[in-house]
């Protein structure tokens, strides 16, 4: 079996047509169909859902379930809430300059343009609270090499020891980052 890509990607929502209004307006994402059942099909739950699928660019699908007799959304308080995010991709820097200007437009708070060396990006959240990263790439060929080069040993590395490995410290140490 290979892999295609990413169907889907599903998480959920408090509101569908807040999120399919939001998503249209501030990423221009169009709705491409809903789902709404009185029972889960994978598991006949009697638990009714709207799921809705919107066009991510290039084939890719971003999903959510507004699931109105659960319980409240909540979040993994374990888990710092930087890292839950969905990130999505620009063309370039300009397209990632616009989409922070919309975004403040339409009054959320941005985050950024943060520079990460091999590409920049603004975080922001969803009406459900969801962190969204828009990404552009800046990285180099060789800088990408490099990184995946030594990515192996990196995982290993931080297997046994748990402590961050230096191998791509590179990335955010300016001065390490120059070319020679």
């Amino acid at each position: 079996m290979k892999i295609q890509k990413i169907h889907h990607v599903a998480y959920r929502c408090v509101d569908a047509k807040t999120t399919v209004e939001f998503y249209k307006k501030i990423l221009n994402m169009d709705l491409l169909g809903a789902i709404a059942e009185d029972t889960v099909p994978s598991t006949k739950e009697p638990d009714p859902y709207m799921h809705i699928f919107l066009d991510a660019g290039d084939g890719n699908i971003l999903a959510f379930f507004e699931l109105p007799n659960s319980p409240p959304m909540g979040r993994d308080v374990n888990t710092p809430e930087w890292t839950q995010h969905i990130a999505f991709q620009v063309a370039d820097l300009k397209e990632l300059n616009e989409a922070k200007s919309r975004a403040e437009a339409a009054g959320l708070e941005v985050v950024g343009v943060t520079d990460h060396t091999i590409f920049k990006s603004i975080y922001f959240r969803d009406p459900s609270g969801h962190r969204l990263e828009i990404a552009a790439w800046t990285a180099t060929n060789d800088q990408i090499a490099r990184m995946k080069s030594v990515a192996q040993e990196m995982i290993d590395e931080w297997s046994l020891t748990k402590r961050a490995p230096r191998h791509n410290a590179w990335l955010h140490e300016k001065e390490l980052a120059k070319p020679n």
